[in-house]
């Protein structure tokens, strides 16, 4: 099925062509990080985590996401999802493969991945999210081909198919369960430590990743012909509006505690977040507008006269997405910084080569997705192809 992939329109073809500028200039400011070192990032003795940390803790929800549509096609028979479903399991292989690219620019020397393999430490939780990582991915790799190579054939798949489906269910909740551990394990960042740092992530993950699978289900009805329904994406808009009133309401929940125990600790990063702290707000106008636009789209895709009318809800969607990107792909990690042990407020800001390394992993895992939904839609649209469930 490879071979689909090689072959498409101009349009295909300019549009390899445009993520390839970026990954060709994301390579060319990583070299030139690799032979400077971090010290080209906005990263410092304070801030040890910054954009690229970011952009892998987001990317997990949205790999995660795929639970449901798998969840509800595989165990309920939701037929409505029969389309949809292969579109969710390539999404997650395209963004553990950029959580991945993340976790290699980030770690300035590449070679120091090797030590985790190396020197394996169960008791480490980075440890424990390579093993869930890199299993997630070889899992969707397996079940989506092989599913999709199956209905090529127009043939049931393969008997061991179905185990690996049941075993991917709870591994998607692992994968973003085991990364809060990474922040609520560490005692002395108190705007992570909170119990329901789990939660609030899977929270996000099952609003952002369907929303972008939306916007994603449009755009490939649009430009290749190939329709994953109207009752599938009413029925992900749904999952959508729920889980980020949920995520909202958690969110509340973490202010309340913070304020009303008047704990300065537990204040001072929400303080600096919506208010600023002492004289520093760089990122008060980003919480405002994730504020804003998260509780705007909720509200769209809450009310039936607008959750039903598929643009509109797109725009919902969108913001959603855009919403929950500022919070857990900008702001969640970079505030846990503040204020430092030494209760000094450092800020941080991704420098111009941070941000092109960034949009060359996000251009290679669009390029990865693109690939995927070209064979994916041409073996849904061949005639000689039938769907077996």
């Amino acid at each position: 099925m490879i071979e689909k992939a090689l072959t498409g329109s101009k349009g295909y073809y300019t549009w390899l062509g445009f993520l390839g500028i970026f990954i060709l200039t994301g390579v060319g400011c990583y070299l030139y990080q690799f032979n400077e070192g971090l010290r080209i990032t906005g990263l410092s003795r304070d801030v040890s985590w910054g954009f690229y940390i970011a952009q892998f803790t987001f990317l997990v929800g949205v790999a995660a996401s795929a639970v449901m549509l798998v969840l509800p096609y595989y165990l309920h028979d939701v037929k409505a999802f029969g389309k949809i479903t292969i579109l969710g399991e390539f999404l997650a292989i395209a963004s553990v493969t950029m959580c991945i690219l993340f976790i290699f620019v980030d770690l300035g020397n590449p070679v120091r991945i090797l030590n985790v393999m190396m020197y394996p430490t169960p008791n480490s939780i980075l440890f424990w999210d390579m093993i869930v990582l890199n299993g997630y991915l070889f899992l969707n790799i397996f079940i989506g081909w092989n599913v999709l190579a199956a209905e090529r054939k127009a043939v049931a798949p393969p008997k061991w198919v179905k185990p690996l489906i049941y075993i991917s269910i709870p591994w998607a909740v692992s994968i973003h369960t085991v990364t809060a551990f990474l922040y609520a394990g560490l005692p002395g960042r108190h705007f992570w430590l909170t119990a329901i740092m789990a939660v609030r992530f899977l929270g996000s993950a099952f609003a952002a990743g369907p929303a972008l699978l939306v916007i994603l289900a449009l755009i490939v009805r649009r430009t290749t012909g190939f329709d994953a329904g109207n009752e599938a994406i009413k029925k992900l808009i749904n999952i959508i509006t729920y889980a980020m009133l949920a995520s909202i309401f958690f969110v509340i929940l973490e202010i309340f505690t913070a304020f009303y125990s008047n704990i300065p600790s537990h204040k001072h990063a929400l303080q600096y977040l919506f208010w600023g702290l002492e004289g520093h707000n760089k990122y008060t106008t980003w919480t405002w507008i994730s504020v804003v636009v998260g509780i705007l789209s909720a509200l769209l895709l809450l009310l039936p006269w607008t959750r039903n009318k598929i643009g509109i809800a797109a725009v919902a969607c969108a913001g959603v997405f855009a919403s929950l990107w500022i919070e857990k792909g900008l702001t969640l990690v970079v505030t846990g910084f503040i204020p430092n042990p030494l209760e000094q407020v450092v800020e941080y800001a991704p420098t111009l080569p941070e941000i092109l390394i960034g949009l060359g992993v996000w251009a290679t895992g669009f390029l990865v997705l693109t690939l995927l939904y070209k064979i994916a839609t041409d073996v849904k649209l061949d005639p000689n192809s039938a769907h077996v469930h």
